[in-house]
């Protein structure tokens, strides 16, 4: 088997991005010390570049593409921030283009990025699916799909454990003795799909009948519209598990609206971890996702597979982390 970039990381003890700085000369300095270590590592793996994928390489653009759902969403935002600094750092210049839940909107982009021939492209897709991974494979392109899973068996993702990552947010709302928990949803994509999926897991493990799960889109706007829908049914829920920030945020003004208070009438726990949830009143408990962590290592994982030319089927999936404050119950310090 041919010794790849990450063999040689694994080795030095380093990360596979600063064995290409060594290999490229740049884009950033790497200290004397670790560069010894790469060559060395280098020297004992008879380590050589696939001069193939270089050869494609240099027959397309110097850049990386990448394709969001909603650029209006903050969490889309701030991943895609650190996605295009994690590029840059790296050398690439990223461009992005935003779907704006159209599914032919996000076939043309992709389209675009394959006619424009950037070296790889990182997309979570917002409907089109295994389409995308079927259209790279194809056009003989790299793929990483991000917070949706698209196709396994084609390309490789990463993204944060939703199911893990709802079974903690419901667990915390059951340890401050809630009973009737319901649950307002996203679309049927895989991310809500994961986290509704938790949020029953946590019910079924602590012995507590499901209530209300409401489904509508990930904005703002339709997390107020469908406050009215939670509250109305036959089993009033004493608390929410939200599947996104930007709907916790539209239902925290909803119950404003309606007079229910915050957490004393009902208590709420929601999922993203954007920084606005900690400006809301009270402030938004919230499983953060590693967004960091998560561009980071899409970059890196792009990047070596375009560098050794063997593509990396399957699913990386992070942690996520409880952030409490006050809508919960907790102490609400800002």
């Amino acid at each position: 088997m041919a010794v790849t970039r990450a063999d040689v990381a694994r080795l030095a003890g380093t990360s596979p991005a600063l064995v290409s700085y060594v290999l490229n000369g740049g884009p950033r300095s790497v200290a004397p010390a670790t560069r010894a270590r790469i060559e060395a590592a280098i020297a004992e793996l008879g380590y050589r570049p696939n001069m193939s994928a270089r050869s494609l390489r240099m027959n397309r653009g110097h850049a990386l593409g990448m394709v969001i759902p909603d650029g209006a969403n903050p969490f889309f935002a701030e991943l895609s921030a650190v996605i295009e600094a994690a590029a840059f750092a790296r050398g690439y210049p990223l461009f992005v283009g935003n779907a704006d839940g159209d599914e032919e909107r996000e076939r043309a982009y992709v389209q675009t990025f394959i006619d424009r021939r950037v070296e790889g492209l990182l997309a979570i897709s917002s409907s089109w699916g295994t389409g995308i991974a079927e259209a790279c494979e194809a056009a003989d392109m790299v793929l990483v799909a991000l917070d949706r899973v698209i196709d396994p068996a084609r390309c490789a993702h990463v993204l944060c454990d939703s199911v893990a990552g709802a079974e903690v947010a419901v667990r915390h709302l059951i340890e401050h003795g809630h009973r009737e928990i319901a649950c307002l949803a996203g679309p049927h994509v895989s991310t809500a799909d994961d986290r509704v999926q938790g949020y029953r897991n946590a019910l079924t493990q602590a012995g507590l009948p499901e209530s209300t799960v409401v489904r509508t889109d990930f904005g703002g706007a339709a997390g107020y519209r469908a406050f009215a829908d939670l509250m109305g049914g036959p089993r009033r829920p004493t608390a929410v598990f939200v599947t996104s920030d930007l709907q916790a945020m539209g239902m925290l003004r909803a119950a404003y609206d309606a007079g229910v208070r915050v957490p004393e009438d009902l208590a709420v726990v929601a999922f993203d971890g954007i920084e606005y949830a900690r400006y809301t009143r009270p402030g938004l408990t919230t499983m953060v996702q590693p967004t960091r962590r998560i561009g980071e290592l899409a970059v890196d994982l792009l990047l070596e597979q375009i560098d050794d030319g063997t593509a990396r089927p399957g699913v990386t999936r992070l942690d996520a982390r409880l952030t409490t404050r006050g809508s919960c119950g907790c102490p609400d310090e800002f």
